[in-house]
């Protein structure tokens, strides 16, 4: 028995979805405007409003969309990973395979979000904030786990040396996205890799 498809309306609304993506994480909530959305969807306003609520409504849906892409694409590239530094070592040499694809799409959402929405976007900060703590969180499991195994120094400060790699990757994607210049995120790449090198046990 062949599965049902979705209904046009579940159809609709995520193509809204999937489209508004990459234009809220270039252009921002405040740059991206209704008719950028319905230019590039080829639906009307009303059509887009028969969807969500309003333009907020949209970026939120479009904010979680691209969270769950990157968060999508590194739990494969754990996944397939043998060891606990090889897992830990999947975060920068994931993103050394997708860093063009990154910079192209605008940059890291939780990045460009966390920056514009600060000030202005309570409930999209919200969101940014948590994406970072999960990300945050999953590193130290993983550190904790790699210390319980044997195979991590067991005196490394999981948090600190979680919050450096994060700052490592993020302030690579943006010092590149902002000069063009990919060497500044490869040279952090190299860095990220050397930490997780470093924290094996008798190094």
């Amino acid at each position: 028995m062949k599965n049902a498809s979705p209904p046009r309306s579940e159809r609709t609304r995520q193509l809204i979805i999937e489209t508004a993506a990459p234009i809220f994480n270039k252009k921002g909530y405040v740059g991206t405007s209704m008719s950028d959305l319905t230019t590039a969807t080829g639906l009307t306003k009303g059509s887009i409003y028969g969807n969500f609520k309003d333009k907020n409504d949209v970026a939120m849906h479009a904010f979680q969309h691209n969270i769950g892409l990157i968060f999508d694409f590194f739990t494969k590239e754990i996944n397939s990973a043998a060891t606990t530094l090889d897992k830990l070592l999947a975060y920068p040499r994931g993103v050394r395979k997708i860093y063009r694809m990154v910079l192209a799409y605008g940059g890291c959402p939780i990045l460009n979000t966390s920056v514009e929405a600060d000030d202005t976007h309570v409930a999209l900060r919200r969101m940014a904030v948590d994406a970072l703590s999960r990300w945050k969180a999953r590193i130290v499991d993983l550190i904790t786990c790699g210390i319980a195994e044997g195979v991590i120094d067991p005196t490394v400060d999981a948090p600190k040396t979680a919050e450096i790699l994060i700052a490592l990757l993020e302030g690579g994607i943006a010092l590149s996205k902002v000069t063009g210049e990919a060497s500044y995120l490869l040279n952090a790449i190299d860095m990220a890799e050397k930490q997780v090198v470093g924290l094996r046990l008798g190094q």
